[in-house]
């Protein structure tokens, strides 16, 4: 059919039989390929956006497709051929499913305000209109739910399934998320007919707000769950394990994915957060990808050299310290370090001597410690006097 010019089915790129399913397919696809944000300053790419849509608006209500395919399509302006808009109606998009058109004849987007939104990654979690057919609305996504844990220095480096209990909101079992009684459903709201929105004329503008009777959800429940008090949800206690990975610091953000509480109506899950508390170690430290640590060496060891047996992330190793080392001098340990969590490999191990001088001699160190005066270097103090 083609009246006014226009043929919806043919704009779409669909036939007059197609399901619903189809027709919506047909245009996310054509919506994203002409979306205003990606072809800024295109005219035509623009136009064509508004007819796709339009389109879309009337063949994805069951109501007003009815009527576009018998050609008895009418606005408060009129009847306009099968396509019921007039030219210049669709000049502007608000961003809330509400279209302004030039002529000031403003109404609300009757299909999914998200299907514009999700091909751009934008927010998606509002309420979703329920069109003129009086369909139920689509559930809205859960919250994020962020737990800490605290793990010891060595889980952190290791990484560890870690136990946590989580109390959440989740679908009500008695009313499957609906908020009615078992065997009764939410009813099309009388007031808008279940778009969740009324619109008023203001002179030159149609403005569109969220139902005063419904609060934009599009039904109303008259026989609440009695467990759930019309919410949809209940609050319960789950124990959940996850999975920490190899070198998390103190800190750290992890994410998973639908672990979070359920989402209203039936929506998707929201994330679980899980935030690293790291306890400090006794003599190990953390410095990004690497692990360090000082260690102490008598004047002995330090000028005749030894094997000191030191702890690592693969178990203890022997470093050999050569003779006549300073202090302050750093041994690095390649690949000793913390795992690195986005790539393969780790970090290294610093090793820093100290060389510990005894605070208090008895008599016997003091002669041993003058009998080596003969063979310390002269004048070590030189370089002062320049």
């Amino acid at each position: 059919m083609k009246l006014n010019g226009k043929d919806y089915y043919k704009i779409l790129g669909v036939g007059r039989k197609a399901t619903e399913d189809e027709i919506k397919k047909s245009y996310r696809k054509l919506a994203h390929k002409y979306h205003p944000d990606k072809n800024q300053g295109d005219k035509d790419s623009e136009e064509k956006f508004k007819e796709v849509t339009e389109s879309y608006e009337v063949l994805s209500d069951a109501e007003k497709r009815k009527q576009y395919d018998e050609g008895r399509l009418f606005t408060s302006a009129g009847a306009y051929g099968s396509g019921g808009f007039r030219p210049g109606d669709f000049a502007g998009f608000d961003g809330f499913g509400n279209f302004q058109g030039a002529g000031g004849q403003g109404f609300t987007f009757t299909g999914d305000p998200n299907d514009i939104f999700n091909l751009f990654g934008g927010a998606a979690g509002g309420q979703q209109r329920a069109g003129g057919g009086g369909r139920r609305s689509r559930g809205r996504r859960g919250n994020d739910v962020e737990a800490n844990i605290n793990l010891s220095f060595d889980d952190a480096l290791d990484g560890v399934y870690v136990p946590i209990t989580l109390t959440r909101n989740v679908t009500c079992p008695e009313c499957k998320g609906t908020g009615s009684a078992p065997g009764t459903l939410p009813e099309t709201c009388p007031t808008c007919g279940g778009r969740g929105s009324v619109s008023e004329d203001q002179g030159l503008f149609g403005l569109s707000r969220p139902c005063p009777a419904c609060g934009g959800r599009g039904s109303i429940i008259k026989n609440p769950c009695s467990r759930c008090g019309a919410a949809g949800m209940v609050s319960t206690p789950r124990k959940i394990k996850v999975r920490i990975p190899a070198g998390v610091k103190d800190g750290s953000h992890i994410k998973f994915k639908g672990k979070g509480e359920a989402g209203p109506g039936g929506g998707p899950p929201g994330d679980l957060y899980v935030v690293t508390r790291v306890a400090k170690h006794p003599y190990l430290r953390r410095k990004n990808g690497n692990i360090t640590m000082e260690l102490p060496l008598t004047f002995s060891e330090a000028a005749l050299g030894t094997r000191v047996e030191i702890p690592t992330v693969d178990g203890r190793v022997k470093l050999k310290i050569p003779a006549g080392t300073q202090s302050g001098r750093t041994f690095r340990l390649k690949g000793k370090g913390v795992p690195r969590l986005k790539g393969k490999g780790r970090g290294d191990m610093k090793v820093t001597v100290r060389v510990v001088v005894p605070e208090k001699l008895d008599s016997d160190e003091r002669k041993i410690i003058e009998g080596l005066e003969g063979i310390e270097p002269k004048d070590i103090r030189a370089h002062l006097k320049a």
